[in-house]
């Protein structure tokens, strides 16, 4: 096994860097981490009964107990503290509570149990681990606990069982810090032997960490071991080809699912739905959707935040109507999709009426993700005061991202003293956010308030944040070639470079002039310019025209909100040659074809 990893994982939190109301994809990761929870548990269970119906493993008759004195006492749902076990219980007994208590989401009990058993001089053996794992990590308690338990099923000489290791790599990949990930992944290339449980529960923990790219690797070593996939790999490994846009990967993975017969399980078939709608394949979304023998909540919501995210706001809606008429209930990351719609289509009734909706008809009470997307859709009609007055009479807790809604809003419509209060609240939530500073400084640029610029520039610098550097990729023939700001490290950069300024020569041609409002202040007029057609998406769409047939959409990527000025250009270069370019930034799908984006021009 891999030796503990030094000092314990800090927890973090998300951090959203996007003006977009919600990070949908965050939350369907969340999802699918909760559906392959549920369904995996399951699965290990019924593999742990196998393993139990052995003579003399008498813990399953309890373990299974509909109705037990031992086990019942630790798992009522408005009990209070544990109540000790009978003294002279044994280990096979307390096992038996645990698992039972694990099952129940009840962690803190889980943990009790073995202290006091522990208190009792009672040793720890190889069932007994796996339910404490998993409730050390679910608890989101003490960042050491799962490191402590690894130490002592290491001096418990118990690190060869499988089933303990397995538990001990779900284990760090759940928990919610940097290092988790990492150290799961250092497990389990510590480990002699590995199963299916094994590889999956590495690839869902390194997706739910956004190592996507890391997931996909690991994805291609399971097949590369001869490791059957089963579903629960499938839909984790296509939750990572989403984050990481890797669409080609995606079409494999789906090809494999379909030879192993694993597409009618729904988790694949959502998972499938999901991943080609994050890529911008709708299309693709919508064909799955439509072969899918039996849809859930999940199924209709990725199709309705696919739909909403692609600016397709009003099929989106479609798609609700049909949910509903369905009989299936839409949940809370329903109305997520739903509002992130209505915002992206300008539909401001329609958006009020679901806003009301989901408490009145569904008792959904809305959340900061609701009021985010209600703010940016107000913002995007210019009712500022009315988003203002919305969040003035909210009784819920508000994040950081609703006020960065709201200061998108303000920079649209450059309403510097709104832009300001909501600066100001950004920071008192989430002090270490660069966005508020950008979102800023580009309102003071175009309204020409230099001074303003350079005070929050010096701002930036006294509290030592640092804005993410921006970069963008497109993909060819399953390579990803990575772009940053006047990058001139690809292979290819001499034909990239001139296919830039053919680009720029092109579009001029057509009425084009550079907004060098978007460019760095502190360079000459024509410095500003040059910059602003050196950007990482220009450079990523001139490859793009270069190495993608000509029938085929250019698909580009990018970490950061596309700047507005590179916006205008790539939609004129989209005309100008007669493409398809399909843009997806930090906020939303740019789907570009004969000048026209269907964001509207408000992103």
């Amino acid at each position: 096994m891999a030796p503990l990893p030094h000092g314990a994982c800090p927890p973090v939190g998300w951090v959203c860097t996007s003006r977009a109301a919600v990070d949908l994809h965050a939350l369907d990761v969340l999802r699918l981490s909760c559906t392959y929870t549920k369904h995996a548990s399951l699965k290990r269970h019924r593999r742990t009964r196998r393993t139990f119906s052995t003579p003399g493993a008498t813990a399953i008759a309890v373990l299974d107990a509909q109705s037990d004195p031992i086990t019942d006492c630790t798992v009522r749902p408005h009990g209070g503290p544990p109540m000790a076990l009978p003294a002279g219980t044994g280990v096979v007994a307390y096992n038996a509570a645990i698992s039972r208590c694990a099952r129940a989401g009840l962690y803190a009990r889980a943990l009790a149990l073995f202290r006091e058993m522990r208190g009792r001089g009672l040793r720890a053996d190889e069932y007994t681990l796996p339910p404490l794992l998993n409730s050390a990590a679910l608890l989101r308690g003490p960042p050491g606990a799962v490191a402590a338990l690894h130490a002592l099923l290491l001096r418990a000489g118990l690190a060869h069982h499988l089933h303990v290791a397995n538990a001990l790599v779900d284990a760090y990949a759940r928990l919610p810090c940097a290092g988790g990930a990492a150290t799961a992944r250092a497990v389990f290339d510590e480990m002699p032997r590995r199963d299916v449980v094994t590889w999956t529960s590495l690839l869902t923990g390194l997706a739910r960490a956004g190592a996507h790219a890391a997931a996909v690797r690991a994805y291609h070593g399971m097949v590369a071991a001869g490791v059957q996939t089963d579903e629960f790999a499938v839909a984790a490994v296509l939750s990572s080809c989403a984050g990481s846009t890797a669409l080609d990967v995606g079409r494999s993975v789906h090809a494999a699912a379909v030879h192993l017969g694993l597409c009618p399980f729904r988790s694949v078939g959502n998972s499938l739905v999901s991943m080609y709608a994050k890529t911008g394949a709708l299309h693709d979304a919508r064909a799955v959707f439509d072969a899918m023998p039996a849809r859930c909540t999940i199924t209709w919501t990725a199709l309705i935040v696919g739909y909403a995210q692609n600016g397709r706001g009003r099929r989106s809606l479609e798609v609700y109507t049909d949910m509903v008429r369905s009989g299936c209930r839409p949940d809370y990351v329903t109305f997520i999709g739903l509002l992130f719609a209505c915002s992206h289509a300008g539909l401001v009734d329609a958006g009020r009426d679901h806003f009301r909706s989901m408490a009145v008809d569904y008792g959904i009470a809305p959340g900061p993700d609701h009021y985010a997307c209600m703010v940016d859709l107000l913002g995007r009609a210019g009712r500022l005061d009315e988003a203002m007055d919305l969040l003035n009479r909210s009784s819920t807790e508000l994040d950081a991202t609703v006020w960065k809604s709201l200061l998108g809003a303000c920079r649209v419509h450059r309403n510097a003293e709104l832009a300001e209060r909501a600066a100001e609240m950004v920071w008192r939530l989430d002090p270490t956010d660069a966005v508020p500073y950008v979102m800023l400084s580009n309102l003071y640029s175009r309204a020409r308030r230099w001074g303003d610029v350079a005070r929050i520039r010096a701002l930036m610098k006294a509290r030592g944040i640092t804005k993410e550097p921006g970069c963008s990729w497109v993909g060819v023939n399953g390579v990803t070639h990575l772009f940053h700001v006047e990058d001139r490290g690809h292979p290819r950069a001499a034909e990239i470079y001139r296919k830039v300024e053919e680009m720029t020569e092109r579009i001029r041609a057509e009425g084009y002039v550079p907004d060098t409002d978007w460019a760095l202040q502190d360079e000459a007029p024509e410095g500003r310019e040059r910059g602003l057609a050196y950007h990482s998406e220009r450079l990523a769409v001139a490859f793009g025209l270069l190495a993608v047939p000509a029938a085929a959409p250019i698909r580009v990527f990018k970490n950061l909100r596309v700047c507005g000025d590179c916006h205008t250009a790539i939609k004129m270069v989209a005309k100008a040659y007669g493409r398809v370019i399909i843009l997806r930034d930090a906020n939303c799908f740019h789907h570009m074809k004969d000048g026209e984006c269907s964001c509207g021009d408000y992103w």
